[in-house]
């Protein structure tokens, strides 16, 4: 898809799910292939020239219960990463992660100066991929302080692209957001999912960017 020129007035970042628990760097229960010291300063250079021009920033946070229907632990008998039903539905079995209050799940970017933490996953009974909206499609408030915040155009990037990256862009492009995906910014879980998402993310109109491309358009 053609580039999209972007503006100061009007664009806003979203910095998905970069929480201890998904990254190397940090030893995480899901650590991501690829969260090492050098990702993660990349982010963080990146995010912090994003505020410097005047962009707000917002991040969303896995924030899960402990007893979440989504971990190993309390899913007896169950493989990790398989699929078995529950509650009528089919579910990823994950290992215990960003359990509320604990070291894992907290944001391992400098949070001072963004606009909001948007936290999902703190229903016992549905997941929550996407920082817009649980598996059941309850909202969070994600949408609600982009659009009374102005926002009309997105800047994406974060953990994982294959799961909750692809989830938030395509619920943004839903709610009539433009999103740029800044591809170099992500890291996958699977590499053929993490090809088909974004694949999947282009087809559905998010523009596949590097962040050098985006920054310099500022």
């Amino acid at each position: 898809m053609d580039e999209q020129v972007l503006s100061n007035e009007d664009t806003g970042v979203i910095v998905v799910d970069v929480q201890a628990d998904f990254t190397e760097l940090k030893s995480g229960t899901l650590a991501v292939p690829g969260t090492d010291v050098h990702y993660i300063k990349a982010v963080e250079t990146a995010t912090r020239k994003f505020l410097q021009m005047g962009l707000p920033v917002y991040c969303t946070q896995d924030w899960h219960p402990a007893d979440h229907m989504s971990f190993d632990t309390n899913n007896p008998g169950a493989a990790l990463f398989d699929t078995i039903e529950i509650n009528d539905r089919p579910q990823i079995i994950w290992p215990a992660h960003c359990i509320q209050q604990s070291e894992g799940a907290q944001i391992i970017i400098q949070k001072d100066a963004l606009k909001k933490v948007v936290q999902k996953g703190s229903d016992p009974d549905f997941d929550s991929y996407s920082g817009f909206a649980d598996d059941q499609g309850k909202k969070t408030q994600l949408e609600e302080l982009l659009k009374t915040d102005g926002i009309t155009d997105l800047i994406i990037y974060g953990l994982a692209t294959d799961v909750c990256v692809k989830a938030t862009v395509l619920d943004a492009i839903k709610a009539d957001f433009r999103v740029t995906l800044l591809e170099d910014l992500c890291r996958g879980v699977v590499p053929q999912n993490t090809t088909s998402a974004i694949e999947q993310m282009s087809q559905k109109g998010a523009v596949i960017a590097d962040k050098s491309t985006i920054i310099s358009q500022f």
